[in-house]
């Protein structure tokens, strides 16, 4: 039996890193129990390091842009979850949807050399999957009040 699959919007400031590697995680990690997007409070562009981290890993992002959430104002999601603070504290209203925050570390705002910057990326992306993948894990029987009771 084919059943819906549960929508989540990952947001964060730029959706250029963190929510972008999320909805990609996501998608290629539980491709049959989630339909993932991401955006951002503002629009920029997809992170060249984020692309570069998510090819180490298989997957492919680089055909993704960055949105704002005003693009999605007509879809509905089952669960929205912010990924930086500052997404967090300006997160529009989503009117009887779950709402949850997990903040990962920013890798764009790194100093240093190139291979210290890659590390940074490599390290969110790392961090990310693993949130994604004990969270999301149990698809079958995951509800969307448990991920928000964690």
């Amino acid at each position: 039996m084919n059943q819906k699959k549960t929508t989540v919007l990952f947001l964060c400031t730029h959706n250029s890193c963190r929510s972008q590697m999320a909805e990609g995680l996501l998608r290629s990690i539980y491709p049959d129990h989630y339909e993932s997007y991401s955006a951002g409070t503002e629009k920029t562009r997809v992170h060249p390091v984020a692309i570069q981290v998510m090819k180490e890993i298989s997957i492919d992002i680089s055909n993704h842009s960055s949105k704002t959430v005003d693009q999605f104002k007509d879809k509905s999601f089952d669960l929205v979850i912010t990924v930086c603070d500052t997404a967090r504290e300006t997160c529009p209203f989503f009117p009887g949807k779950k709402v949850i925050h997990q903040s990962f570390p920013d890798p764009s705002q790194i100093q240093g050399t190139d291979e210290e910057r890659l590390n940074a990326f490599r390290k969110t992306r790392d961090k990310i999957q693993t949130w994604i993948t004990h969270t999301f894990q149990n698809a079958e029987t995951i509800h969307i009040q448990s991920i928000e009771d964690r």
